[in-house]
């Protein structure tokens, strides 16, 4: 498949708001149901695992006039929870059989609260995980909610999950993993052939397409990418980081490669990125799902940090490890998981010298040009600095 077919595909799906593939992913087949989350993390791995296609609801973007959506909520919060409750009471989330919500700030655990008393007839589940790292405390814990959730979702199902279900399933998940490390690294090692946009674009398709499918996408995408030539800039090499929950528009990260800048790793799509590592697939299943959270996840503003001497290290270690010169921190307004670890993030950037720069936006940001600039200024004095 040519490059930008690949790219069209994706970002037809990505302005579907009506969630038309996953429409006709349950019309295709008999008692097919799925299941929403929002981003950061979920175990898909059950969801898959029960004959279910987990689908990713990322708020409305810039596309989406948020009407209903403002009486569930004050003003003074991220924009993401009001414009997916605008998608649900508007009626285009009508295709899921249910709704996971993640754990990641008190925002999203009212969303969920909202949801239970609008959608009684429907799996609504506020998903926790540990914030003891101890496997024979946090491991235990984690283990039931997974085995909780098992047990709700085979409720959805109508039917048994099985040991086997849930390492096939695990299996799937490993390559999708697998697939998307070997484009990030193709991104790290030449930006200028994975252009960000479309990389997202790419990522975002993961959320809705079958795993195996956006597996096979994937890897078609790194084929057609490696057979056209693009042209190299002297850009400036950045990590971003901030937009795991609330997702940026598609102008926000135009405009940061076009100021200047290649961005060599970010944090968007985390549920996608989660486990570090491949999860094993033999013994229990729920347990070694357990154990991967607590053993090799991702480092994240929603996630607990137990040590906070080290608040930072992954960043600077993303930073060392891409080859990045800089690091922008792009966190949605109102975002307090972001914005309240930011100092601390600065601070250990600071302590390595590592340039930084920070601004905001919503996902319905129109107004991209002071964004644009402040990046190209970033990017030209970090060239600059680093000639002198």
């Amino acid at each position: 498949m040519a490059l930008q077919q690949i790219v069209e595909r994706c970002q037809k799906l990505y302005e579907d708001l009506d969630f038309t593939s996953v429409r006709e992913w349950k019309q295709a087949g008999e008692n097919r149901k799925a299941i929403g989350h929002m981003p950061v993390y979920v175990p898909r791995e059950l969801i898959h695992a029960a004959g279910m296609l987990p689908v990713g609801i990322l708020g409305g973007g810039d596309q989406l006039d948020v009407i209903h959506g403002d009486a569930y909520y004050q003003s003074y919060i991220c924009r993401i929870p009001r414009s997916t409750i605008e998608l649900a009471v508007t009626g285009r989330l009508d295709c899921l059989d249910g709704m996971l919500f993640p754990s990641t700030c008190d925002v999203i655990r009212n969303l969920s609260g909202m949801w239970q008393l609008k959608f009684k007839d429907k799996l609504v589940r506020y998903f926790d995980v540990p914030q003891n790292f101890d496997l024979d405390v946090g491991g235990v814990f984690y283990t039931n909610e997974l085995a909780s959730l098992r047990t709700e979702l085979e409720a959805v199902a109508g039917r048994e999950i099985s040991d086997d279900d849930i390492r096939a399933s695990i299996d799937l998940y490993n390559r999708n993993r697998r697939a998307i490390a070997e484009l990030y690294t193709y991104r790290s090692a030449e930006p200028w052939q994975v252009l960000t946009p479309e990389l997202y674009l790419l990522m975002r398709a993961g959320m809705l397409l079958p795993v195996d499918e956006h597996t096979q996408l994937i890897y078609d995408y790194i084929a057609a990418a490696k057979d056209v030539k693009r042209p190299v800039r002297d850009n400036c090499r950045v990590v971003v980081n901030g937009l795991f929950c609330e997702q940026p528009p598609l102008g926000l990260l135009k405009s940061i490669e076009l100021a200047g800048c290649y961005v060599v790793d970010d944090d968007f799509m985390l549920v996608a990125r989660w486990l570090l590592h491949e999860v094993p697939t033999d013994g229990d299943p729920l347990k070694n799902l357990s154990d991967a959270f607590l053993t090799y996840s991702t480092e994240t503003s929603c996630k607990y940090v137990d040590d906070k001497r080290n608040k930072g290290k992954f960043l600077v270690e993303s930073v060392r490890r891409n080859a990045a010169e800089g690091v922008i921190f792009s966190s949605p307004s109102f975002c307090d998981p972001a914005l309240l670890d930011r100092p601390m993030l600065q601070n250990a950037l600071a302590a390595q010298g590592i340039p930084y720069t920070a601004f905001k936006f919503a996902e319905n940001s129109g107004q991209l040009q002071p964004i644009r600039e402040q990046a190209g200024t970033f990017a030209d004095s970090i060239k600059l600095w680093s000639a002198a």
